[in-house]
């Protein structure tokens, strides 16, 4: 059986790598003494899925996982149970939203994610210049960005992948970046807007919150796994 896990990584947890997440989440499970399915080999490991890393510092309402658990074991789990039991066994900040179990022909959470939206707080920059550095950005052509891959730089054009962008009036932008065929980093998306609206130096980022992972189902675009509209508001108040 594979179940995939809604949680928010808010608060002092966010500066905790990606890597040590997962390895939170492992020692998690075995403590909640929980029937995980385990990998071949000389070192077995814990069938542990991912979805998008998230950047160490960066804040999120809904990061995801999918487990897989032994049969029949699992028919004995008490899905209704699990973010009550995972959540006191895992860090302040790291909360279980939801769970639902899926079937294992779904496609990845690294595929199906097609965009993200992000809420990215810029001290100190007024409203009036907020309104027209993101207004710069959506009448431009292109977006220049210089990148190091695989110790080349390169220049990429990122102006295809911002779908969205507002301004936040509690400070800073709402942006939309997809995250195929690459993905943009906020701290990229400042560093374009930035060029495109001249504004020297260039913008830094403050707090930033990854509030939604974007798939897209039978046409329709959704989460995930959505929470109900109650919890989505409570997780929403936490992050402000």
């Amino acid at each position: 059986m594979r179940v995939r896990f809604r949680f928010a990584k808010l608060g002092k947890v966010r500066f905790t790598s990606h890597r040590d997440v997962a390895r939170l989440w492992e020692r998690a499970i075995r403590r909640a003494g929980l029937p995980v399915a385990l990998t071949e080999g000389f070192s077995p490991r814990p069938k542990m899925h991912f979805g998008l890393a998230l950047s160490t510092a960066h804040e999120s309402l809904g990061e995801y996982l999918d487990i897989d658990f032994r049969d029949p074991e699992a028919e004995t789990i008490d899905l209704a149970g699990l973010p009550g039991l995972l959540t006191p066994l895992l860090p302040v900040g790291l909360d279980v939203q939801a769970v639902e179990v899926i079937e294992r022909s779904v496609t990845s959470l690294q595929e199906a994610v097609v965009s993200c939206t992000w809420r990215i707080e810029v001290p100190d920059l007024p409203a009036a210049d907020r309104a027209r550095a993101a207004a710069a950005v959506l009448a431009a052509d292109t977006l220049p960005v210089t990148r190091s891959r695989k110790g080349k730089t390169v220049t990429d054009d990122i102006r295809p992948a911002v779908l969205e962008l507002t301004v936040d009036p509690d400070g800073g932008f709402v942006a939309e970046l997809a995250t195929q065929p690459r993905g943009v980093r906020p701290s990229e998306l400042l560093i374009a807007l930035s060029a495109v609206a001249g504004i020297d130096p260039p913008l830094d980022e403050g707090r930033v919150c990854r509030t939604h992972q974007w798939i897209v189902l039978d046409g329709a675009r959704r989460e995930p796994l959505p929470l109900p509209a109650t919890r989505a508001l409570h997780a929403e108040a936490r992050a402000s």
